[in-house]
């Protein structure tokens, strides 16, 4: 018999920590998960919790005091956690065997990786290309090893789905030396919510991943749009960092860089241009907000370009990606926060691509997402239009729980 496995997946973000408990017992079935914690409010205090012990919210915005950054944080959901008595699979810490961390920038890693000391001292190698994007990772991972000793710690990269893009894709036209010896190449992110939506659609179209061909877009705070041919990454929108590709809350996307020289009282050096593109750019600073279903549902002139900027960068993807496809297409896909909520988002772009053979139900996208994967295309269209609750935290421990593609960093040769 299988020993038990508890898992936590754990996703640090700049301003909260979320936590997934997840317990599994057979490695050929999906893990059940306990319990979700997350602490907000990091870099805007005071610090909330939200805790739910499977289906039931146990608290929502619980203020937690002394909790200011990524640890404390962490250490505040592990109390959390074992102080709960109504949560019987975690009586101690000790209890925790795995601990699963989203990592955003794993470099030319194909799988993920157990974290020894090989692995966080290539993840600290990466923060040269990802300096605003692993450091909370690294952090979460350097106060687990301390808090969870016995527990087993595996890196799942974001960037590990992309590397089956072809040379052609990733290649970046400047001086190849320069290139390799600096890792400048398209990397690609959003990969374990790809693995998640890939599989899923697969499951619901009864097709198996390797024969399945999708366009999916992954819109959230965050977003960005992925090419998957016969369920392998063809393209996707994100380069070297998350920043180029689609604009999001806070990103600019990809810009012309020569705007760095052409208004240098702005961008007074290359980390202060990066902070700027990345923090102070996107739709909140068109709009003044982060939130686009404000956005969505307003008049306001700047919120109107702000959401026709979107719609036509995504297009413009959609487009490509459709060509380089061939036109062989099971289903353009919505995923993500925006993609899962955003219906008249949804409507701007599948009405645009109404030549291409997508066309939507309106009354099947007027209706909330209750299932993981849900229908809202016509019936009779060449081509489905689907949206997918995608779920990275369930996806790093299925993989856990299986026991699959996961390697030492000293099993594979390290290269930038």
């Amino acid at each position: 018999m299988a020993k038990q496995k508890i898992i936590l997946a754990i996703n640090a973000g700049s301003s909260s920590v979320k936590v997934s408990v997840y317990k599994s017992e057979d490695p050929s079935k999906p893990p059940i998960q306990l319990a979700e914690a997350q602490i907000s409010g990091l870099t805007a205090p005071p610090a909330t919790l939200d805790y739910k012990r499977a289906s039931k919210t146990v608290c929502k915005g619980q203020e937690v005091k002394g909790v200011d950054s990524q640890e404390s944080a962490f250490e505040a959901i592990l109390d959390y956690l074992t102080g709960d008595h109504d949560l019987r699979d975690i009586s101690d810490r000790e209890s925790i065997t795995h601990a699963c961390h989203r990592v955003v920038h794993g470099g030319d890693a194909p799988t993920a990786h157990v974290i020894d000391s090989a692995t966080y001292h290539r993840l600290e190698e990466l923060m040269d290309l990802a300096p605003l994007h692993n450091a909370g990772a690294l952090s979460i991972v350097k106060e687990c090893q301390k808090a969870l000793p016995k527990a087993t710690n595996i890196a799942y990269y974001d960037s590990s789905f992309h590397q089956t893009m072809a040379a052609a894709t990733r290649t970046y036209l400047i001086d190849p030396k320069i290139a390799q010896r600096n890792g400048l190449r398209k990397y690609g992110f959003h990969g374990i919510s790809y693995a998640f939506i890939t599989r899923t659609v697969a499951e619901y179209l009864k097709k198996d991943p390797e024969n399945t061909t999708i366009i999916a877009l992954h819109l959230g705070s965050g977003a960005s749009a992925c090419a998957i041919k016969n369920g392998k990454s063809l393209d996707t929108s994100m380069g070297l960092t998350p920043l180029e590709g689609l604009p999001g809350a806070t990103r600019s996307g990809s810009v012309d860089p020569s705007q760095a020289s052409a208004a240098p009282k702005n961008y007074t050096s290359a980390p202060h241009a990066e902070e700027i593109l990345n923090k102070k750019s996107g739709w909140k600073a068109l709009t003044g907000t982060t939130d686009f279903g404000k956005i969505s549902s307003s008049n306001a002139p700047e919120c109107q370009l702000a959401f026709a900027i979107f719609v036509d960068r995504i297009l413009g993807f959609v487009g490509s990606y459709y060509v380089k496809l061939e036109g062989h297409v099971d289903a353009l896909v919505f995923a993500g926060g925006i993609g899962e909520k955003g219906a008249s988002l949804r409507t701007a772009i599948v009405d645009k691509c109404r030549c291409l053979g997508f066309e939507l139900d309106e009354s099947k996208n007027g209706k909330a997402i209750e299932h993981v994967v849900q229908d809202i295309g016509k019936e009779g269209s060449r081509h489905r239009t689907l949206v997918c609750q995608t779920d990275e935290q369930f996806e790093m421990a299925r993989s856990c729980a299986r026991g699959v593609q996961t390697a030492r960093m000293h099993d594979i040769e390290p290269k930038l």
